[in-house]
């Protein structure tokens, strides 16, 4: 079996629904496929998170993201190539109904509030609840707490960013786009959680493509006619 189709067999896990006609197309360009998703107040900064991880660029002054809006990139774990489709949702309430619709095909999702508002992370709160209901069951999550460099009008702690995260279960890092501070160590983290609570799938699909491989290479050898090695053998049929 070739390397391509093996990959494409890893892809069948995660890419359940993606379209047939790109599959071939980006297949070799990464093993596996994950979806994440940035949710928080309006104004916390998640655009500028994942322009800052995604394109390294950063603008103080950004438009308010309209429904949902997605950037990829692929970075490499544990020797595992990982293609990040990460979906920014706006924090409007009056788009809640259509960002919830991307929780259940998420595997690993930031919760961010600003730092600078004390507003925005009590409303963490509401939106782990939402996690919970709409969210896949196992779903990986961060918590952040951006806009780190804004320290002169900080309202969040630290030690109540990490008591929160605590609470829930979740890791924790403050961030700043502006800065880029810990923003590919944040994506990174959340990557690794995944990849760690997709495991076993992973060594399962890897274990069945090997077997496939020593499978089609038996039968490529069975296949071989013989060579003038086997010529001066006596048949007993």
């Amino acid at each position: 079996m070739e390397t391509g189709v093996r990959i494409q067999i890893l892809l069948k896990a995660f890419l359940p629904r993606f379209p047939a006609p790109l599959a071939p197309v980006m297949a070799k360009q990464y093993d596996v496929l994950f979806r994440l998703l940035l949710i928080g107040d309006s104004g916390v900064g998640k655009t500028c998170l994942l322009c800052r991880f995604t394109d390294n660029e950063f603008h103080s002054s950004h438009i308010s993201t309209i429904g949902v809006d997605f950037k990829m990139k692929t970075i490499e774990v544990d020797g595992i190539k990982v293609r990040i489709q990460i979906w920014d949702t706006a924090g409007q309430e009056r788009y809640q109904t259509i960002t919830k619709q991307y929780y259940r095909r998420a595997q690993g999702i930031f919760l961010v509030y600003d730092i600078s508002s004390e507003r925005s992370y009590q409303h963490i709160m509401k939106w782990v609840s939402d996690v919970d209901e709409y969210a896949p069951e196992g779903v990986q999550k961060i918590l952040i707490g951006n806009k780190a460099d804004e320290e002169q009008k900080r309202q969040v702690g630290r030690e109540q960013g990490q008591q929160l995260a605590k609470e829930y279960g979740m890791d924790f890092y403050e961030t700043s786009a502006c800065t880029n501070l810990n923003i590919k160590e944040s994506f990174t983290r959340l990557t690794e959680l995944v990849l760690q609570a997709h495991r076993k799938e992973l060594e399962g699909l890897r274990m069945r493509a090997s077997n496939e491989l020593a499978l089609a290479e038996l039968e490529e050898e069975e296949g071989k006619p013989e060579g003038p090695a086997n010529s001066s053998k006596t048949c007993w049929c």
